[in-house]
C-alpha cells in the first residue's frame, strides 16, 4: 500500500482510539500529568523516524504510532477548560482554543517551508519539531499545572 493512503487510514483509527484512552487515563491520574506523558511520548518517536526516514519498513509502522499519540488534545484540552473555567460559555471558550490549533495549522505548513527552503533540508524542521513536543511537556506540567492549582483555589 502506498505510504500516504495508508497514513490516512492509520490515522483515522488510531485518532479514535486515542481519544476515549486519554480521557480515561487523565481521567484517574490528572490532566497536566496525563498531557506531560502525552506530550512527552511524542518526541523519541520523532526522533526514530528522523534517524531511519530512508528506511520505508521502519518508517510506515511508526506513522502509525506517530498517530497513535495525537488525538489527546481532543479529549484534553476540552476536559481541562471545563474543569477550570466550568461549563458556562464553555463551547464559546472552547471555539477560541480550537480556533487557535487552526491558525497554528494554517501558519505552520509555511513556517516549516520557510524553513526547508532558508536551510535545504526537512531536518531542521524535524527537529523544531522535537523540541516543541519536548517543550510543551514540560511547560504542561511546570506551568500549567501550577497555575491551573493556583486559580483553582481562589
Amino acid at each position: 500500500m502506498a505510504a500516504l493512503p495508508f497514513a490516512l487510514t492509520l490515522d483515522r483509527i488510531t485518532n479514535g482510539l486515542t481519544r476515549p484512552f486519554f480521557g480515561f487515563v487523565s481521567d484517574r491520574i490528572g490532566r497536566e500529568n496525563t498531557m506531560f506523558i502525552a506530550f512527552a511520548l511524542e518526541a523519541p518517536p520523532r526522533v526514530l523516524l528522523l534517524s531511519v526516514r530512508d528506511d520505508a519498513a521502519v518508517v510506515r509502522p511508526d506513522v502509525g504510532r506517530g498517530f497513535l499519540r495525537l488525538g489527546e488534545i481532543f479529549s484534553l484540552f476540552p476536559s481541562t477548560l471545563t474543569d477550570t473555567f466550568g461549563t458556562k460559555d464553555a463551547t464559546t471558550k472552547y471555539g477560541f482554543l480550537y480556533m487557535a490549533q487552526g491558525i497554528g495549522s494554517v501558519l505552520g505548513g509555511p513556517a516549516a517551508a520557510a524553513m526547508h527552503d532558508s536551510t535545504g533540508s526537512w531536518i531542521p524542521v524535524f527537529i523544531t519539531i522535537i523540541v516543541m513536543d519536548a517543550l510543551t511537556a514540560l511547560l504542561a506540567f511546570f506551568v500549567l499545572k501550577p497555575m491551573r492549582t493556583a486559580y483553582l483555589t481562589r
